[in-house]
């Protein structure tokens, strides 16, 4: 009769999908308060839901959160191209077989190991950041235990392709003292790819939590020692000095970042207590290489592709001008690279952050935020790039017809800057939301089935030369850029926000679940105990 004469609510908290059911029984006058007001609010459209009324507001907010965020990042790679250009300079004072000898072994590293390492690694980002939004700590600190773990097995066949790079460089068709020096000077990098293993992991960590200030004060304290190193070790051993110096910045980089991480992670109220390290299962590894794969590969395609660019610079008909002209121009869109790194690792944590924290309207707003601000940079690099375009070449050589070349061609590269600014936040978005196999597909097609031949046909057939070669791949570039941009499109981010919540919060799932069965036990207990 009491169970009959009683209604029986649910309460819930719609904006978390882990939040405990709990049923009672209220009294009379609440149930006419709960029945006049309990009817479900009307349900608004999606453009109310995804754009506030105050949008200009928001879109401020949302730049002003990135720029804390980019500021520090684009610091940090700017240092990163310093320290290249450092090396180049140290090699080039040992000598030109030195020089030539340290760029090949350089390039290949590149192109073999560090392309590699920090493509596996970008598995992290969506991983990380959909776990930081979720509050879900134990997944941060096991991803980074596990990311950290896969890069150091994937450094035994990347040693054994730098133990014997001479053999194929040679039978590639390079010559027998410049190989040599190249196999010499990756023999004394090696421990750079164990220090990488490192290095990589601690800064995804970090970025992930939108925590880039130590990262660039790390990296531009490494940069005030990489030139005293290079100095000391380039006139006690030459070029394995040069070589030795560039890991030995590295890992005082990596040892200020484990510091921060340790102190700041075991203070009062810190995340160290939430645990998680070791408590890795099948499920987790599968999750980290589903993603694993397509980040590597996506990272790979782009970087192997501006090799490829140089390689056939070199099959020109004045190869040796088209390789000045293209060095130099590449040297400005390096410190341009540096700017939209920074925006697309912004865009992945910004995205992944909010969806993690089931926040899908706010990650819309911020995917396309970090849209509209790559294209605005685009366009101010681009026109930065033609302004610059007089003085440019004069800096690094006095050679005529090189800057003449290098003024031309930079007109074609400033309208390059225009699509990757944008094509690289796509990835970024694509990778927040934890598909980078969107980007795969999309390099894929834009840059090895259309960039590639394209370019050569203009190059070659219809003699453009240089010329050909940038604007095949402005072409391919265009067509990547269409393919991510209706990626983005598409994108259901109520259903990402949804398969955020399966991917970042099934432990925090579990912490409630445990708990539920705990309390339930004790009121079993509490309600025998009064029978």
């Amino acid at each position: 009769m009491l169970l009959s004469s009683t209604k029986l609510y649910i309460w819930y908290k719609p904006s978390n999908p882990f939040y405990p059911t709990i049923m009672c029984a209220p009294s009379k006058s609440e149930e006419n308060r709960i029945d006049k007001t309990s009817q479900p609010p009307p349900i608004s459209s999606p453009t109310t839901q995804l754009w506030p009324a105050n949008l200009m507001q928001m879109i401020l907010m949302e730049i002003k959160t990135q720029r804390g965020m980019a500021l520090p990042l684009l610091a940090m790679n700017l240092t990163w191209f310093a320290k290249s250009a450092i090396t180049t300079a140290f090699l080039g004072r040992l000598g030109e077989l030195q020089l030539a000898g340290g760029a090949l072994g350089f390039t290949f590293a590149n192109f073999t190991g560090f392309s590699v390492l920090n493509g596996l690694c970008g598995a992290m980002e969506p991983i990380c950041g959909q776990a930081y939004g979720a509050k879900n700590f134990k997944l941060l600190h096991k991803t980074l235990l596990m990311a950290t773990f896969l890069l150091l097995i994937a450094t035994l066949p990347i040693s054994f392709l730098w133990l014997n790079m001479d053999k194929i460089l040679i039978y590639f068709g390079q010559q027998e003292d410049i190989s040599r020096v190249a196999k010499n000077y990756l023999f004394y990098l090696l421990p750079d790819l164990i220090i990488t293993c490192l290095l990589c992991p601690l800064k995804a960590y970090l970025s992930s939590q939108s925590v880039t200030v130590p990262i660039m004060f790390s990296s531009a304290l490494g940069l005030a020692f990489h030139i005293p190193i290079n100095i000391l070790l380039a006139k006690a051993k030459g070029l394995e000095g040069v070589s030795m110096a560039i890991w030995i910045t590295d890992l005082i980089v990596v040892i200020l970042l484990a510091l921060y991480v340790l102190i700041m992670e075991n203070r009062k109220g810190g995340k160290w207590k939430e645990g998680g390290w070791l408590d890795q299962d099948v499920h987790d590894w599968l999750r980290l290489l589903k993603l694993c794969a397509p980040c590597c590969l996506t990272t790979c395609l782009e970087w192997w592709c501006w090799e490829i660019l140089v390689l056939l610079t070199g099959r020109l008909p004045n190869a040796r001008q088209a390789v000045g002209v293209v060095a130099i121009v590449m040297n400005f869109d390096y410190l341009l690279f540096s700017v939209m790194l920074s925006l697309a690792t912004c865009a992945s944590t910004r995205v992944s952050n909010e969806l993690g924290a089931n926040q899908a309207g706010r990650a819309y707003q911020s995917a396309y935020v970090s849209l509209g601000a790559s294209t605005v940079s685009g366009c101010v690099g681009a026109l930065v790039m033609i302004g610059a375009r007089g003085v440019w070449g004069s800096l690094f050589t006095h050679d005529q017809g090189i800057r003449k070349g290098v003024k031309k061609m930079m007109l074609l590269m400033a309208l390059i800057e225009v699509v990757n600014f944008p094509l690289a936040v796509c990835g970024g978005i694509a990778r927040g939301t934890a598909r980078p196999w969107l980007s795969t597909y999309a390099n894929l097609g834009g840059f090895y089935f259309l960039a590639v031949p394209i370019a050569i046909l203009l190059a070659f057939k219809a003699a453009l030369g240089l010329g050909g070669l940038l604007i095949g791949f402005l072409i391919g570039l265009a067509a990547c850029l269409i393919l991510l941009v209706g990626f983005v499109v598409r994108i259901d981010w109520q259903v990402e926000a949804d398969k955020a919540q399966k991917l970042a919060s099934c432990d925090v799932q579990e912490d409630v679940r445990i708990k539920e069965c705990v309390n339930h036990r004790t009121i079993e207990t509490e309600d025998g105990a009064e029978v």
